[in-house]
């Protein structure tokens, strides 16, 4: 069942209510609160221009465990190198502005709306959304970016100008930052072959709320 969201009043319905699809409500709005709210319960938006505000929880959810990330024997080789230099919230505006414009494979325009660089902007500004940028020859080529939520970094999505600048990137998120859990939402097989693995929502919800003051 798919829930038609009031933008007066601050709720979601429990993401368990999600269609197969993980489609759970449409409607509502983009505000700090709403989304803070959103992703606190396992959900986020997901919609294009045309289209209104939809909201997701997907079940089972694709994650990665930050200390079980897989780094092949060429991305290893690329990192010794030192191909690249990295940073964390060095240029949020950017990696978001340039996740939106790149042209991918088998995929038309985006999902990343104004309205959406505008509101997740926001959240960055506030501390709650991050971006880690990839550099080469002081130049950005790749980065991705996200909200971090109770240890948990929500990936909303990520870029790369040349070969291997996103794993790069997710490399680097994995193990500069104490994260609990890397929830990549939807299954890839770029992701899959990163150690990317299926989570049941009430694992993933159980990880998302947990105290941590208590770990």
């Amino acid at each position: 069942m798919v829930f038609e969201l009031d933008t007066k009043r601050l709720e979601f319905p429990h993401p368990s209510y999600a269609e197969e699809d993980g489609l759970l409500a449409v409607g509502g709005d983009l505000s700090v609160d709403r989304l803070l709210l959103a992703y606190s319960n396992g959900i986020f938006p997901w919609f294009s221009d045309d289209s209104p505000i939809l909201w997701y929880a997907p079940n089972p959810r694709f994650v990665i465990d930050p200390s079980k990330i897989k780094i092949s024997k060429s991305m290893t080789n690329v990192l010794r190198k030192k191909t690249f230099s990295l940073s964390i919230d060095r240029s949020f505006k950017e990696v978001i502005q340039l996740c939106a414009t790149m042209n991918r494979k088998d995929q038309t325009g985006t999902w990343i709306t104004q309205d959406m660089i505008e509101a997740y902007s926001k959240l960055a500004e506030l501390g709650y959304a991050h971006s880690v940028e990839v550099w080469q020859d002081s130049i950005l080529v790749g980065g991705l970016y996200g909200v971090l939520i109770n240890g948990v970094f929500c990936g909303e999505s990520m870029f790369s100008k040349v070969a291997n600048a996103s794993k790069a990137a997710l490399i680097y998120l994995a193990q500069e930052i104490e994260l609990r859990l890397i929830d990549c939402q939807f299954h890839t097989d770029h992701l899959e072959s990163m150690g990317g693995e299926y989570l049941s929502l009430t694992d993933y919800l159980a990880i998302l709320t947990k105290d941590q003051r208590h770990e």
